[in-house]
């Protein structure tokens, strides 16, 4: 359903908040106040409604309520002080004061035959950040690690991603997720490491009840999913490791060809979320230099609304600090790792290091340039095809 109010409208089945015509990134828990002040309709809606709703029953503060409450007034543009739109009644609870409106939500534009996207559902990690996720398709289960960087709406309808997922929507079962700090997720970037990225995994298919399971990883994914394998070898079936590392390239010798952290971050500073920027293409080039106008358009306005400049860099600084080198020999599952020649990103000797080191591996190079898989490519096919004979090999 669509609420609209003031300049606003709030969307909860494509979790859309629009200001102004623009659309504007809510944090879950403010999404989920906004919505249900817009569902009351203008009534009030207590304390204890709030809990129930926003934070599953769960015991929280007053002061983490009314931290939320601020930022929902921040976003429509209100305060605390004037209360214009939201209105605290002492001791009673809080409403939405503008006249609420309502409509059936438009169908989602697709790249893909005009199918709607899954709907999307939050599920907490063991340190309490909050991880979006969806599932779609049918077939045996197989999760998609979040990695830099996804949004579950956007990426539905991205040229780079839509035939990605159609493609394995069709084989799999597929669970998917915005990492944290990313997309629809929350932005909790504060001291993190491997293994909190490898609990947020953990807390998403225990959340789509998938007991054992297949995973695609790709770029950062796949320490991720390395660290997952180690840890739970009797939840994971096989695994597919795309374009992934083992040592980030804060800790790794510069090997000629190799991208250094304070480039990225310069690139990242430069011109993060601003699409015609000459530092932002570069950025999205190094990613598919081989990309249409069109794909990289779209990839840039994923990249852009996924995540804030200030969480992209320390993101980068956190993954270029990944290390499961010592995890691989521990995976005891099939895995199939995949490489692209020419990889600027992540170089391709990461690759055969992590073939090398586990001990049911095989090898497959892909013949690009592209860190990321563009569906023109002669290897795409070749490499869904592969995703989905070695994964289904465990059926």
């Amino acid at each position: 359903m669509i609420y609209r109010f003031a300049d606003c409208s709030i969307d909860t089945g494509r979790h859309r908040f629009t200001r102004g015509g623009a659309t504007l990134h809510l944090e879950p828990q403010v999404f989920a106040l906004l919505a249900e002040l817009a569902q009351a309709g203008g009534a009030l809606v207590s304390k204890d409604r709030l809990i129930e709703t926003v934070w599953q029953g769960l015991a929280v503060s007053d002061a983490t309520i009314s931290a939320r409450i601020s930022a929902a007034r921040a976003a429509l543009g209100d305060t605390g002080r004037d209360q214009r739109l939201i209105r605290t009644v002492p001791k009673r609870g809080i409403q939405l004061l503008p006249e609420v409106t309502t409509d059936a939500p438009a169908p989602i534009e697709a790249t893909g035959g005009g199918r709607e996207a899954p709907p999307i559902r939050f599920t907490q990690a063991r340190d309490g950040a909050t991880i979006a996720h969806s599932v779609s398709g049918s077939g045996p289960p197989l999760l998609r690690a979040g990695h830099w960087l996804s949004h579950l709406e956007l990426d539905w309808r991205c040229p780079v991603w839509q035939p990605f997922l159609t493609r394995l929507g069709g084989d799999f079962t597929l669970c998917r997720y915005d990492q944290r700090g990313t997309g629809l997720s929350g932005r909790d970037l504060e001291n993190v490491g491997v293994g909190d990225f490898a609990d947020d995994l953990r807390a998403v298919a225990d959340a789509a009840r998938l007991d054992r399971f297949s995973i695609f990883a790709a770029s950062q994914a796949v320490p991720v999913a390395i660290r997952f394998a180690a840890r739970h070898p009797e939840r994971v079936s096989r695994m597919v490791l795309y374009g992934g590392y083992a040592k980030g390239r804060s800790l790794r010798p510069k090997q000629p060809g190799d991208i250094d952290e304070e480039t990225m971050l310069g690139l990242i500073r430069a011109g993060w979320g601003q699409a015609d920027s000459a530092f932002f293409r570069a950025f999205v080039s190094l990613f598919m230099p081989d990309g249409t106008p069109e794909q990289v358009a779209s990839f840039a306005r994923v990249q852009s609304q996924s995540i804030t400049p200030e969480n992209a860099a320390r993101l980068r600084r956190a993954v270029d600090r990944f290390d499961v080198a010592d995890d691989l020999d521990r995976v005891r599952a099939p895995v199939l790792v995949v490489h692209a020649r020419g990889d600027a990103i992540q170089p391709i000797a990461q690759g055969q290091l992590i073939a090398s080191r586990i001990p049911d591996a095989e090898f497959m190079m892909l013949d690009s340039r592209n860190h990321v898989p563009l569906p023109q490519e002669p290897c795409w096919t070749q490499l869904m095809d592969a995703v989905s004979e070695f994964c289904l090999r465990a059926e």
